[in-house]
């Protein structure tokens, strides 16, 4: 069977896999600053506030999410 590639697939099987990964990427977010708000609470992040909160949810988004997702088409 060959491989598609994104251009050969149809219009509404790119706009669903493109719709997953939004979902996928929008929980990711979500789970995330929760994990952030909760670790600040106890005690175990120090909240720096403004920027720096937003430069540490960067940082705790990229160092969780290296391998976090299986290739296209595993969903």
């Amino acid at each position: 069977m060959p491989h598609a590639t994104w251009a050969t697939l149809a219009d509404d099987h790119q706009l669903a896999l493109a719709r997953e990964a939004l979902r996928r990427a929008a929980e990711t977010l979500a789970d995330h600053a929760e994990v952030l708000a909760t670790e600040m609470d106890q005690g175990t992040l120090v909240d720096r506030g403004g920027p720096d909160a937003l430069r540490l949810f960067a940082a705790v988004i990229r160092a969780t999410n290296q391998d976090a997702f299986g290739p296209v088409g595993q969903a």
